[in-house]
């Protein structure tokens, strides 16, 4: 097995660079471009074979993921619709409650940049609350929303 951090030119020779280098033509310069392209081309599909094994890599968590949330859809059909109603409620009360948080944003601005106390008890009252909605919110939509177990199939 070769090892793919490095490729080699073949026929590749050294190129002198100093001033007193002179100029030589080889023969058949359109079999020296040919040769050049063919050595592109194995590099690039080395290149393309690499970064499809990076992709396959990079994709395989995600397709456990839909595998097992479609198992989970297919063992609880009934929580999973369940789950969907909730989000799309739950959806419903975090977008007024984060209304209702941007207009005291906006109301008590500069109050915030006067008092650090006010910003602290701002931060205290609506940050577990936003975090622990937002992750039930999460939850519920993961679940509500999980992927079909038929196309989860086709696609493995």
């Amino acid at each position: 097995m070769t090892n793919n951090s490095q490729y080699e030119l073949v026929g590749a020779s050294s190129i002198d660079v100093s001033p007193t280098a002179t100029i030589t033509q080889h023969a058949d310069p359109r079999s020296e471009f040919s040769d050049l392209i063919r050595q592109l081309i194995t590099v690039q599909t080395k290149q393309n074979e690499l970064l499809q094994q990076v992709v396959n890599q990079l994709s395989a968590p995600q397709r456990q993921r839909n595998n097992e949330l479609a198992q989970w859809k297919r063992a609880n059909p009934e929580l999973a619709k369940s789950c969907k109603v909730a989000a799309e409620c739950l959806g419903k009360i975090h977008t007024e409650f984060l209304s209702s948080l941007a207009f005291e944003i906006h109301e008590s601005y500069e109050d915030f940049q006067d008092s650090e106390y006010l910003l602290n008890d701002f931060f205290d009252k609506y940050g577990p609350r936003i975090t622990h909605l937002s992750t039930i919110l999460q939850t519920l939509s993961v679940l509500g929303n999980a992927p079909d177990i038929s196309s989860t199939v086709s696609n493995s």
